[in-house]
């Protein structure tokens, strides 16, 4: 892999399988990262490349009938794949927690916020009282940047806005200081300027708590703001890998290239909006070869026999057959 600075997450060959009636999807297929200490990773792809499974293929929250299949991942030392449930349940929270996007979707309607933060804590052992459970809450809604914790602890879920749920949301993410945060999509629902609050919010508590972070996004954008290392995800696949800076600057897969090329910019004045070529690829019929190739424009014979192999070019990985003689 790349980098010699030490690794918090490692993830090797991971595969996540759905079966459906025209064969078997293959939803992660043999992705391949590492997040460093106290740093930020971006995963970035289009809607339904893998980026949330393999999310939730780390966490071992895949929804049935999905299964993890094949490959390794380790937190530090420990091989995350072969622990027990109960010894998975411990680890989540206080190793690695995540962030998940519709923070509306996943909390109890019929629950006020402070009773949902106080199981949380009781799930990990930080409140043994009802008043300390309270008093703590009130101090992670402070640290998420809420300022009438008081009235948010006593709300119901919908009587808040989609900002303030995601700074709930967040606040139960760190309640037993993880070394580890996966954020997915946190700011898909939130106007730009809320994002933005969300963003800054998000930097300042990895800062604070040196954690690190993978933040999985489909916006170039966030994914140049936030992250020190990115790896771009296309079907299943990871297509590129390495510095924020290097790839999304000078990228080198013709699907980073073509990604970047859809981001508006402000110097152009004709109006159009660039698109990539082609459908989104269908996981159920995957074309032979590459999977990008039957929307890539430097399409060729070599790309079509086998799916290419990542290989280590300029300091990153990258997985086509266009750079095969630099590697």
């Amino acid at each position: 892999m790349i980098g010699a600075a030490t690794t918090v997450l490692r993830v090797d060959g991971l595969e996540t399988t759905f079966p459906s009636a025209r064969g078997t999807v293959r939803a992660v297929d043999g992705v391949s990262l590492e997040l460093r200490a106290r740093s930020v990773l971006a995963l970035l792809g289009e809607s339904g490349s893998g980026k949330t499974m393999t999310g939730l293929s780390i966490m071992r929250l895949v929804p049935e009938p999905g299964r993890i299949v094949g490959g390794e991942v380790w937190f530090r030392d420990t091989d995350l794949l072969g622990l027990s449930p109960d010894s998975m349940r411990r680890l989540r929270g206080s190793g690695i927690a995540m962030v998940f996007q519709n923070p509306r979707d996943r909390l109890d309607p019929a629950l006020t916020i402070g009773a949902q933060l106080a199981e949380v804590l009781r799930l990990h052992g930080a409140s043994t009282s009802r008043q300390a459970a309270r008093e703590r809450s009130l101090e992670l809604l402070r640290e998420v940047q809420i300022f009438d914790p008081e009235r948010v602890v006593r709300s119901h879920p919908h009587e808040l806005s989609g900002g303030l749920l995601q700074r709930v949301m967040i606040a139960m993410a760190l309640s037993a200081s993880p070394e580890v945060l996966i954020a997915d999509e946190p700011t898909s629902s939130l106007d730009v300027t809320i994002q933005s609050e969300i963003l800054d919010l998000l930097a300042a508590l990895q800062r604070a708590h040196g954690m690190s972070v993978l933040f999985i996004t489909h916006d170039i954008q966030v994914a140049r703001q936030v992250a020190d290392q990115v790896a771009i995800m296309y079907g299943g696949h990871i297509v590129e890998h390495g510095a924020a800076s290097e790839v999304l600057d000078h990228p080198l897969h013709p699907y980073t290239q073509a990604l970047l090329a859809c981001v508006p910019s402000a110097t152009d004045e004709s109006g159009r909006l660039n698109t990539i070529s082609g459908q989104p690829l269908n996981l159920r019929d995957l074309p032979p070869g590459c999977r990008f190739a039957p929307r890539c424009p430097y399409v060729h014979d070599r790309c079509l026999p086998a799916p290419p192999r990542l290989l280590l070019v300029q300091g990153r990985l990258v997985r086509c057959v266009l750079h095969e003689d630099q590697s």
